[in-house]
């Protein structure tokens, strides 16, 4: 039986949708579509995956798989800060502003308040579809609740699970007719009043749904969190417990289906008493030692353990006792109570991998460094063999691709009963160590013959990735290595030693030109995902289906190959509409039944969008390819519904060909309205080759999403009239979204070593660009970004002056020497790159920032490297130096901005910055153009030479970025 996710989408997730609507710039062949179906490998949720890594089965860039976990979309309610209107002598009249929570003119207000539609989710049958409930943003008292950060994670005390939870309101059932269509809804029915919905999961016949349930209690504090079960026929919902006193523990993971009528489940140990105290006097100093000299090099981690107290409540709510719970309310204690962090049944339902963590803990790198225990049990609880049990691993090289060394990425073959599978390390996990194989592949039964050793299953010279599992004469193997973006994929006959692995793929990641798709999961009986195989009719070829981006120098076309897995041949059976709409595979359907599929039989899920109309969803069946709409959501925002978008090209100085999203307002005519006041909005992503970073990314079809914290919201300042201390403008905004920022390095070359550079070159190729077509005003163009993108903002208004009139930092870094062991994509020390930390770092010239900066940070962001420090302290340089500038700190709130309060004043303090700085500007931009290129050569030169104080460890934006930087479009539905 397939391992389950559970949905739990948590309230973070909105730096994601802030305005990075496009990144044309990101790494590797996936890509974030403005659809509202996301991919469920860049979804930040808590699942098993936070101690195994997701295996490359499920490579898909546009697939979810109905077990996998649900994105955390902060999409939720508007409980929340008064909605008084904005006047404009607000703007202007200093002495009430910073007093309290603000929000933006209704224009604004009215599109990120609107109610989002329901996620999504089929039925392992394909035979039903949940409809799950949201509210919209979350008020900030539900921020503001205790909670303890504990060895990398945020817990809530009160519910014993992690803090800060999403929630849903409520799942209706709807049948899926023959014709395709839906039928009524049954609503799920029982539920207390207020309920609080977490953890959604099928039974694997479809017949049950488990979820867990919380509500408000005193105190606005929520509730322990209940596992209920729900007859999906019926609705109709109760307990899984009879007894009251029984409760999960939602830290790590917290239950699975064992087989149809049993689950395996997390609770909280029935003896556990109060929460230790902290003592009033410490026993002692803080005191780490090195004195064996051994090498550790850590990134700036957040919310460690730090002291013997921290240990002793990390353990108090971590620790779980597992319980086997049967539909007929049969319960049984199983095993010792312990830090349990995963959970994965067999296929054939007869045995359990159990994961767990242990002591010694660590102060430096967060649990999933803990020393790591994986067990293996039957179903019914009882011990059979211990697999492996990992040390601390407080040394892994910051180096990337580096790696814990030891047993990893420990899982089934989803196509046999019981079988195990992972990977070894042969250079110890450091990246720098040149060896051959670098990576081993092993296999082996759950219960194997005395004496039995592991076989080896494949040897590789990259780092591994994973396996698409098919059956014994067909699997795929994943490796590549980041420094080159080489990436290769191997097919291998797992059944058969005499038949060697050849090699299906090897390109680079970055050229999504050559992307050839990945191969199409069906689902089995046992809820496990193998590849599936078509065949035709009198044909005895055995035929893969590709799903792929199709990304072309006109944009991404996707398609569905038929692909002959021995001769490589392909047959292209469906392909996105090129000219107005964008369409999107997202589901195989046509995988009830076992073995392979006829063409015939084939029946997939689509989806569908453009320009101006959101995403519905279609089932499409062969062999006559008839569509069915499924899906009928009406528009998000329908006051924007015919906004301009274009994706436009344009060139770098240096001949690199670049990409940007141009936004314009409903109705709006250049020849007519003439330039307008204009916000670009990127994040800089990093390339080996000049080629692949001018490689088109997206699609000009795609629609619109607007997040609540989007750029694009400022297109529905149209109507409004703004009465400043200059005059009266009409507020029409151009929004430049996701203009291509590529850093290059190519062969040896660092890229960051020419970062500012590359960053001022790509600006005034957008800049140009954007007042070459006459729609935007030169004097009157912004800049901003959120995290590594405000690190991007920051350095535009230190190095290029002469092109932006103001600026927004959201959450970003401004000292690299903050960071010493590593950055983003950078994996050389501050010790070994001395000079490039220094001049990359905006803080060392903040002498130099002249135009008006405004930075936002939230006060409790715990994202590694974007310590809320960075911009407290970037503002102190930059008020020594009398620079324009604001800061606001957002109490409660993380990387990502949720509660409604924090976003409203975000967007008002935005709209407020644009108004006064940009809309108003008068001053000619350029004006010290010259001055300013004058200084730069020798203040290069002065910052080279300063001394560098290096202090605290090393961040890392790229974890939390790849959610708040690159999702480009606010989640009105979800698919999974």
């Amino acid at each position: 039986m397939m391992r389950l996710y559970k949905v739990h989408h948590r309230l973070s997730p909105f730096s994601s949708s802030c305005c990075c609507l496009l990144h044309p710039f990101s790494l590797g062949n996936a890509r974030f579509p403005s659809s509202t179906l996301r991919s469920f490998r860049h979804l930040r949720t808590h699942s098993t995956n936070l101690f195994k890594p997701a295996m490359s089965a499920f490579r898909f860039n546009r697939l979810v798989p109905v077990n996998s976990a649900l994105a955390e979309d902060g999409s939720a309610a508007g409980n929340g800060s008064a909605n008084a209107s904005l006047t404009c002598a607000e703007y202007d009249d200093e002495s009430v502003i910073g007093v309290k929570y603000r929000v933006p003119p209704p224009e604004i207000r009215d599109i990120v308040d609107a109610a989002p539609l329901p996620a999504l989710s089929f039925s392992p049958l394909r035979d039903k579809i949940l409809f799950l409930k949201r509210r919209s943003l979350p008020p900030l008292a539900e921020l503001a609740r205790p909670e303890e950060k504990l060895a990398g994670l945020r817990i809530d005390g009160k519910c014993n699970t992690r803090s800060r939870m999403s929630f849903y309101t409520g799942i209706g059932i709807h049948p899926l007719m023959p014709d395709g269509s839906l039928g009524p809804e049954t609503e799920v029915r029982g539920l207390p009043d207020g309920v609080k919905i977490n953890f959604v999961t099928w039974s694997n016949d479809g017949k049950h749904l488990t979820f867990s349930v919380r509500f408000e209690e005193e105190e606005s504090s929520s509730s322990k969190l209940r596992v209920w079960v729900a007859d999906v026929e019926t609705g109709m919902a109760r307990p899984l417990f009879q007894s009251p006193d029984i409760y999960l523990n939602a830290v790590f993971d917290n239950y699975v289906w064992v087989d149809n009528s049993t689950l395996l489940v997390c609770t909280i140990p029935l003896s556990r008493g109060d929460p230790p105290k902290k003592p009033l006097v410490p026993s002692g100093p803080k005191i780490q030692s090195n004195e064996q000299k051994t090498i550790v090099q850590v990134r700036t981690f957040q919310d460690l353990l730090k002291d013997e107290y921290d240990e002793d409540l990390f353990d108090y709510y971590a620790t779980s006792q597992l319980v086997l719970a049967s539909l007929d309310g049969t319960v049984k204690e199983v095993g010792s109570p312990a830090v349990y962090t995963s959970l994965d049944p067999s296929p054939d339902e007869k045995y359990i991998l159990i994961s767990s963590i242990h002591r010694p803990y660590s102060f430096i790198v967060p649990c999933g460094r803990f020393p790591k225990k994986v067990d293996l049990w039957t179903a019914d609880g009882n011990f059979v063999r211990e697999l492996c049990d990992l040390p601390l691993a407080e040394d892994i090289p910051i180096a990337s691709n580096s790696v814990r060394s030891g047993m990893r990425s420990l899982n089934w073959r989803a196509d046999k009963p019981s079988t195990l599978y992972w990977a070894e390390t042969q250079d110890g996990g450091d990246a720098k160590v040149e060896v051959s194989p670098r990576d081993i592949v092993y296999t082996q039964p759950a219960e194997p013959q005395e004496g039995e050793e592991p076989e080896i299953l494949h040897k590789l010279d990259l780092r591994y990735g994973g396996i698409s599992w098919c059956d014994d004469s067909l699997a795929l193997v994943y490796e590549s290595w980041y420094k080159t973006r080489r990436t290769r994929t191997w097919v291998i006959s797992p059944g058969s030693k005499d038949v060697s692995p050849r090699i299906l793929f090897d390109r680079s990641s970055e050229d999504v030109y050559s992307d050839p798709g990945s191969p199409m999961l069906r689902r089995t009986s046992t809820g496990n995902y193998v590849i599936a195989k078509l065949r035709k009719e009198n044909d005895d070829a055995t035929y893969l289906l590709l799903n792929g981006n199709g990304a072309t120098p006109q944009g991404d076309i996707p398609f569905l190959d038929l692909f002959d897995i021995n001769t490589g041949s392909k047959e292209r059976i469906w392909e996105s509409d090129k000219e107005k709409y964008y369409e999107s595979v997202v589901a195989l359907l046509s995988d009830q039944k076992e073995g392979d599929i006829h063409i015939n039989d084939l029946k997939i899920l689509t989806s569908k969008e453009s320009k101006t109309e959101n995403t519905q969803y279609y089932i499409q069946s062969w062999p006559d390819k008839k569509l069915c709409q499924i899906t009928d959501f009406p528009h998000p925002y329908p006051q924007l519904a015919s906004l301009q978008k274009e994706m436009i090209r344009y060139e770098r100085k240096d001949g690199v060909q670049l990409t940007a999203t141009l936004y314009l307002p409903p109705g709006y005519d250049p020849s007519k309205d003439g330039p307008l006041p204009c916000l670009v909005w990127s994040y800089p992503g990093e390339f080996k080759s000049k080629d692949a970073a001018g490689q088109v990314r997206g699609s000009p079809n795609e629609f619109a999403g607007i997040g609540p914290t989007s750029a694009l919201l400022w297109l529905a300042r149209r109507h409004e009239t703004i009465l400043s201390i200059f005059a009266i403008y009409s507020f029409l905004f151009a929004i430049l979204s996701g203009p291509t920022i590529p850093i290059i390095g190519e062969g040896d070359e660092e890229a960051n070593d020419r970062y500012v550079e590359q960053l001022v070159a790509s600006a005034e190729a957008a800049v140009e660009e954007v007042i070459r077509r006459g729609v935007a005003h030169p004097n009157k163009i912004a800049v901003g970004g959120h995290s590594y993108g405000a690190f991007m903002t920051a350095n535009l208004l230190a190095h290029a002056p002469h092109l932006f009139c103001c600026g927004i930092a959201r959450s970003g870094a401004y000292n690299r020497t903050l960071t010493p062991f590593g950055f983003q994509n950078e994996d050389r020390t501050l010790w070994e790159a001395t000079n490039t930390y220094v001049e990359m770092s905006p803080f060392m010239s903040a002498n130099r920032i002249k135009k008006p900066i405004l930075l936002i940070h939230g006060e409790e962001d715990n994202n590694p490297g974007t310590l809320t420090m960075q911009s407290d302290r970037f503002f102190n340089a930059l008020k020594g130096h009398g620079a324009l500038c604001r800061l606001v700190i957002l109490p409660f709130e993380s990387h990502g901005y949720s509660a409604r309060e924090s976003i409203m004043h975000v967007l008002w303090e935005t709209d407020r910055w644009l108004q006064k700085h940009c809309v108003s500007n008068t001053s000619e931009v350029s004006a010290d153009i010259g001055k300013s290129k004058d200084r730069e050569g020798k203040e290069v030169t002065d910052i080279e030479n300063k001394a560098v104080a290096a202090s605290g460890g090393g961040g890392a934006e790229l974890a939390d970025d790849i959610e708040s930087g690159q999702f480009h479009s606010k989640t009105r539905s979800l698919m999974w």
